[in-house]
Parts: structure tokens; sequence; C-alpha cells
């Protein structure tokens, strides 16, 4: 039975289905709804992970358009409202600030769009890799961040400072990743979320944990780290730039003018270097992967692209579903404890960590490295705010 959820908190529990409104009493037998809530069971399919994150304004048929562009209309409305009031709806049951006709129409139409696309939209295979992102986003979207203004007395009083100081006030202290921003994998944020993503290095210890430390989990040269793995060479547990020097280059050049080759040869689709070649592959990796205008993973992720773009549409999006692999499993891993996962920074994993919860570090650390790709290197990096992060010997 398909049905809508009235609210996404655990304590404002309310289902539509079949016309009908329910608070106590939750009907059984429900089998689909549109977005994901935490009170629900495993059982329920979420069909906005059928659609690749479109919203319901962009799978909504024709002949449902004009009615859900009303309700729609009539839904931002009462949200505006509640704006002015200054109505917290983290405080708040939506469904006790609106008229029940309104709830009726609104999730009438709702339902019919979920119907619509579950029977469009056929259920990805990595449906459960979806699932258990959009949980991690959730809980991530839901803690506040602990930032610090006062820090900002510290800084050069110019015009650069102001202009970021004043966005920020502005800005939600929360991120709201999205888990289908780009073709690749990599998560971005939207544009009512705290920038975390393009936050200045130089502002950075405003942002403080809620517990006691930011442990920092990040790999050593993830991507080039890809490209070994799927070459099919054991992974160095040395920094990787030294393991070219020595096996690539033979200690001829020093690493930093190693670092300097591979990389432009890396991302440079009509870059020649035969040694670098030898050991990489990156000729034929292309070939292997990329076949009529489309890319596929060891992931099963499918991206279209020309053959210019496959070695780096491949090698970022293996790398970011290596890590949002690893991602899950640490937060298997704190689930119930009081160190929680804060943020990503695209390959690195940031903990909000309690000094009750040390021991684990090294058990994130040993699962973090762990990959489907092989034993990745990872760097420990701590910190009592996100700018001061200093690497650990581990």
């Amino acid at each position: 039975m398909i049905f809508q959820t009235l609210d996404s908190k655990n304590e404002c529990v309310g289902i539509y289905t079949e016309g009908q409104l329910h608070y106590d009493d939750r009907p059984s037998g429900l089998t689909a709804t549109w977005g994901y809530v935490p009170y629900l069971n495993e059982d329920v399919d979420f069909v906005s992970l059928y659609t690749s994150g479109r919203k319901l304004k962009e799978v909504c048929p024709p002949e449902l358009d004009e009615e859900y562009r009303r309700t729609a209309a009539t839904l931002k409305g009462y949200l505006r409202s509640f704006d002015l009031a200054k109505i917290d709806l983290s405080d708040s049951c939506f469904f006790d600030l609106v008229p029940q006709r309104f709830l009726l129409e609104y999730y009438s139409v709702r339902n019919k769009i979920t119907e619509y696309a579950l029977r469009t939209y056929p259920k990805p295979k990595n449906y459960d890799f979806l699932l258990e992102l959009t949980k991690i986003a959730y809980d991530i979207k839901n803690a506040k961040l602990n930032l610090d203004y006062a820090q900002f007395a510290k800084f050069p009083n110019n015009h650069k400072t102001k202009a970021f100081y004043k966005k920020l006030l502005k800005t939600n202290p929360y991120i709201l990743y999205n888990i289908f921003g780009t073709v690749t994998g990599r998560l971005t944020v939207s544009k009512e979320s705290f920038p975390i993503l393009t936050f200045p290095k130089s502002y950075r210890s405003i942002l403080k944990p809620n517990n006691d430390r930011f442990v920092e989990f990040d790999f050593n040269a993830a991507e080039l780290r890809t490209l070994l793995s799927l070459s099919g060479v054991e992974q160095p547990i040395e920094d990787i730039h030294n393991w070219i020097v020595k096996n690539v280059f033979k200690n001829a050049i020093s690493r930093e003018e190693s670092k300097i080759k591979t990389f432009a040869w890396l991302y440079n689709p009509e870059a020649e270097n035969l040694k670098l070649e030898n050991v990489f592959n990156k000729k034929r990796l292309v070939g292997q992967y990329w076949k009529e205008g489309v890319v596929v993973n060891p992931f099963g992720r499918i991206m279209k692209c020309d053959q210019r773009h496959a070695l780096n549409y491949l090698i970022q999006s293996t790398t970011s579903d290596m890590f949002l692999n690893q991602m899950i499993k640490v937060n298997a891993l704190v689930k119930d404890k009081k160190s929680y996962i804060a943020f990503s920074m695209h390959d690195s994993l940031i903990i909000d960590f309690s000094k009750e919860d040390k021991k684990l570090v090294s058990q994130v650390h040993s699962l973090f490295s762990d990959t489907k790709l092989g034993a990745y290197k990872a760097n420990i990096s701590v910190g009592r705010d996100y700018g001061s992060m200093i690497k650990m010997n581990f």
C-alpha cells in the first residue's frame, strides 16, 4: 500500500493513505512512500531513490501537473507564513500547523505521483547502498554544527572576512548533502546548506566539535591508489608518491618532481609517459571500462561520457563509491555511540569524537583502510577545531 508521511521527525509520526490520515494507529501493509524518514521499517521502499534524486515536480505526469502545482503553491504559502511568524518547524509537527483539508489534498497528489514513479522507474540495483547513504545524510542534516563566531575577532578585519561572516550569519548551521549531486557519485551540498565543501581553510577554526575532538580519516592519494588497484597492482603500505619514485622512476627524480609528472600524465588524456603507463595501464583501462560512450565502474555505476573523459570518470567514480562504502561501514561501527560522523570532505571522513569512545579510533582506522580495492593507506588527523587538525603517527 502506497502512503505518505506527514513529517520526518520521530516525535511527529503521521501517515496518509487511501484518503485518510492516521496518527496513533499506523496502518498495516504499508509498502512504498516518496521520501526517507527514520521511523519506518526496513521493508518500506523509498521511491525517490528510484528516480536518482529527481524531485516530485520533475517526475509528475502531465495529468497531475495542475493539481500538484496548486497544492505545492499552497504549501509554499504556509511555509512562508511560518518563517514570518518565526515558527521553527524543528520544534513543531507540520501537520499541527495546517488545516486537515490541505493535508488530505496535498498528500493525495503526492501519493498519486509516487504511484506513477513506482510504475515508471525500475528499482536500482544499488538501492541498499543508496538507502544507507540517505540515512547518513539524514543524520548529518539533523546534527547542528558548533560554530564559534567569536573566532572571527582573530581574523584580519577586511572586506573578505566581513563578507564571509555576514554570509554565515544567514546560513543554517546544518549540512545538507545531496547523494545524487554528481554523475561520478561525489557528494554535493544544497544551496541551503552550510558550505562545508567550499569552507575556506583560513576560517575553519570557527567550526568546533560538539564532543571533544574532530578526528579525520583520509586516504593517501586515493585516486592514484584506485588506478593502481584497477591495474591489478597490490597496494603499497607506504606513501604512494615515494613508491612511484622507487618503482617507476627508479629514484632518478625527487618526490615533488614525481608528483608533478604523475598528475600531469594522469589527468591529461593526450599525455604520454611510458614508465607510468607500464605500471598504471591507463590506456588499457579505458578500453576495458569504456564501451560505446558509457563507463561502467567496478561498483556498477553507469556514466555516459566521451572517450576523452572516460578515465577521469572511471577513477573519480570508483574512488567515490569506494569511499562512500567505507563511510557506511564506519557509520555502522559508531552507531549508538556518543561519537558520530560529522561530515565528509570528498575523500576524507570527519568524526565528532567523544573521549569515552577513544578505543574506537584504531577500529575506525582499520575498518576505513580495508577497502574492496585493497588496503589503502589512511592518515589520521586530530583537532580541537576544524582549523587546527594535526596529523598523527599511526
